[in-house]
């Protein structure tokens, strides 16, 4: 299998004492967890962590996607109201299109667990073919926003923001994404819909006989 099939993962964490050593970010290791259950096909990241300062925070953006050509940009941190918090502004400042429908679904979310969501400015936007997504920082928050709120028996009572990913990237020209059902359910109309892949023994068996 070539790089080109395979999903390009930006994983951009932002945080000040993290970068400086003050304490281990959380951000990156739980989204690779995360990703880990939640991926079916293959995929690989590149990873980084940064101050939080707007300037850096677009070049990397920048970076990740118009250089190491990530299909999917992920940040974390830096999306509530305190002064420091720029992460938002820089994700606007390099995008092409905004989605709104992003943001508003990551806090419809968060709300079912802390009224303090609607602090939140987490946002998605377009560049260039990539989708970037501004996500929290704590890892249990990054797994609520992504698989959406579920109820004790594993029932979805509210879709995660990542159902609607492997779909945006297909409209962006991007690999054909998989995800792990019990995990996050993938959805896309009927007519974007692929086969699964047959098996070795599955193909030679339907030769004739």
């Amino acid at each position: 299998m070539s790089k080109d099939d395979q999903l390009l993962i930006g994983l951009l964490s932002i945080s000040d004492r993290a970068a400086q050593g003050v304490y281990a970010d959380q951000g990156i290791p739980a989204l690779e967890e995360w990703f880990a259950r939640a991926l079916a096909s293959p995929w690989r990241s590149e990873k980084r962590l940064i101050l939080d300062e707007r300037a850096r925070i677009e070049e990397s953006l920048k970076e990740l996607v118009d250089e190491l050509g990530c299909h999917l940009v992920l940040t974390t941190g830096g999306t509530g109201p305190a002064p420091r918090d720029v992460t938002p502004e820089a994700t606007l400042a390099v995008a092409d299109k905004l989605m709104p429908g992003f943001g508003e679904e990551m806090r419809r979310i968060s709300l079912n667990f802390v009224p303090t969501a609607i602090l939140s400015r987490q946002l998605g936007v377009i560049r260039g073919t990539a989708l970037i997504l501004n996500l929290p920082g704590q890892p249990k928050s990054i797994r609520e926003t992504l698989e959406g709120v579920k109820t004790a028996d594993g029932t979805v009572v509210v879709n995660g923001i990542f159902s609607a990913v492997p779909y945006c990237i297909d409209l962006l020209g991007g690999p054909y994404v998989e995800t792990v059902a019990e995990v996050v359910k993938a959805f896309r109309p009927k007519s974007a819909l692929r086969p699964p892949p047959q098996a070795a023994g599955e193909e030679a068996s339907m030769g004739p006989s």
